[in-house]
Parts: structure tokens; C-alpha cells; sequence
């Protein structure tokens, strides 16, 4: 018995994706490391920040992308692109962040992200979303990300792991920030805990490498005031 189907129309928006991420897929040898980030303080400075107003909410995923933007410098391997000559540093920390549009998903990026400050992430992200989903985007916001975030916490979803988009080495995924029993010193007491995925290219970096940037992302969040709050 033939199944019956109907062939949905693909936009040109998602045939791109396709083959990208295919082309990912097939050609980049992908490798994930996860940890829980606790969140407590992170969640504690976004408060702070928000009752002091500002031209943009403060979200925690902006205080994420100005901590990733700081740890990329302290990791510049994971601020790179693989090239046909091997593994290209870049000189900018420019971190995308992906948006879903109507048709697929777009990632633009926040350029110079490792020079701004929690608020101004945040104006970034917004005026981003907000021009991805007019179509007005840069042409530089499309092309020049060095890193990239991706976040479905906002979906309910707890952690996942997303695909590297060439020529860059690495990408962070991010789910729900969740309320956990975790352990401090001797006792179990309650934490707010964001589990982070890690998804790299492994012609470019090892599992130390994606280990030792998890561990400063997790020093700046417990200590935002690093982040530039």
C-alpha cells in the first residue's frame, strides 16, 4: 500500500539550512560536552540589572552571550574558523545568536560582543531579533560570527545539542534554567542550574579544550560582576 503524502513547498530560506547543515554534518566531525551551570547569581544580577531600567530588558541570555564573549577570549581557539590551511583565530568576538524567523532560523551576530556590557548585549539582542525578523540584517551580522548560542529554553526544553555551522568551530546550546537539589559542601539545598552543551569541531579542538571553556563560562556566571553587569 503506497503511502499518501503531500509535498510541502521549501522555502529558499530553508533549503539553505538543509544543505548547510547537511554539508555540516557530513564533513565536520562533531564532538559535545555538557555541564550544569549554576545560575543562582546570574539570575540574582539580571534582577538587579532590570530594576535599574534601560532602553532593553535584561535577559539571562544576554548576561550568557557576554559571558561566552569573555570566555572566548580567554579561549581564542573556540573564536576561530576552520579554513583549507587549518584553524584561523579571529581578531573580532563576534557571537551569533540564533533567532527563529518565519521559514527556518537565522544567526546574527553580536559584533565586538567581548566590548560590551550586560545592557548593551542586551540592546543588541533585541534590536537583532527584532531586524531578523524584518529582514534587515547586515550583511557583516550574517557572515562574520565567530561562535554561536542557541537557546530553546523559552520551548520548555531542558538541554540539547546543536550542529557546528562551518566555517566555525563550536556552538553552545542552551535549555531551561531548572530548579535542582544539588550538593554544597555537606548538605543538598536547592539551585538554579542551566544545562549547557557544548557541539565542536573536532578537527579543531579536543575534549580539553571544550572542558576548560565550560569551566570559565561557569566561573564568570557564578561571578557576574566579571561579565560587566
Amino acid at each position: 500500500m503506497a503511502l499518501d503524502t503531500e509535498l510541502v513547498t521549501v522555502t529558499p530560506m530553508r533549503a539553505a539550512i538543509a544543505r548547510r547543515m547537511q554539508a555540516s554534518k557530513q564533513e565536520v566531525p562533531h564532538f559535545y560536552v555538557s555541564a550544569d551551570l549554576r545560575m543562582d547569581a546570574a539570575a540574582e544580577q539580571v534582577e538587579t540589572l532590570n530594576r535599574g531600567g534601560g532602553r532593553a530588558r535584561v535577559s539571562l541570555t544576554a548576561l550568557l552571550v557576554r559571558a561566552c564573549a569573555l570566555a572566548l577570549r580567554e579561549h581564542p581557539q573556540l573564536n576561530a574558523v576552520w579554513t583549507d590551511d587549518g584553524l584561523a583565530l579571529a581578531e573580532q568576538v563576534n557571537v551569533s545568536v540564533a533567532v527563529a524567523v518565519d521559514g527556518g532560523l537565522v544567526a546574527p551576530a553580536v559584533l565586538d560582543a567581548d566590548r560590551l556590557d550586560v545592557r548593551a548585549t542586551a540592546e543588541a539582542l533585541s534590536d537583532l531579533a527584532a531586524r531578523a525578523r524584518s529582514g534587515k540584517l547586515r550583511s557583516t551580522e550574517i557572515t562574520d560570527g565567530t561562535f554561536t548560542v542557541s537557546n530553546l529554553g523559552m520551548f520548555g526544553v531542558s538541554a540539547f545539542a546543536a550542529i557546528v555551522t562551518p566555517p566555525q568551530v563550536a556552538v553552545l546550546a542552551t535549555g531551561k534554567v531548572e530548579r535542582r537539589a544539588v550538593w554544597r559542601e555537606e548538605e543538598v539545598v536547592p539551585a538554579s542550574v542551566l544545562t549547557a552543551t557544548l557541539s565542536s569541531d573536532h578537527r579543531a579542538l579536543d575534549g580539553a579544550d571544550a572542558a576548560r571553556f565550560l569551566t570559565t563560562l561557569q566561573a564568570l556566571l557564578e561571578a557576574p560582576a566579571r561579565s560587566g553587569g
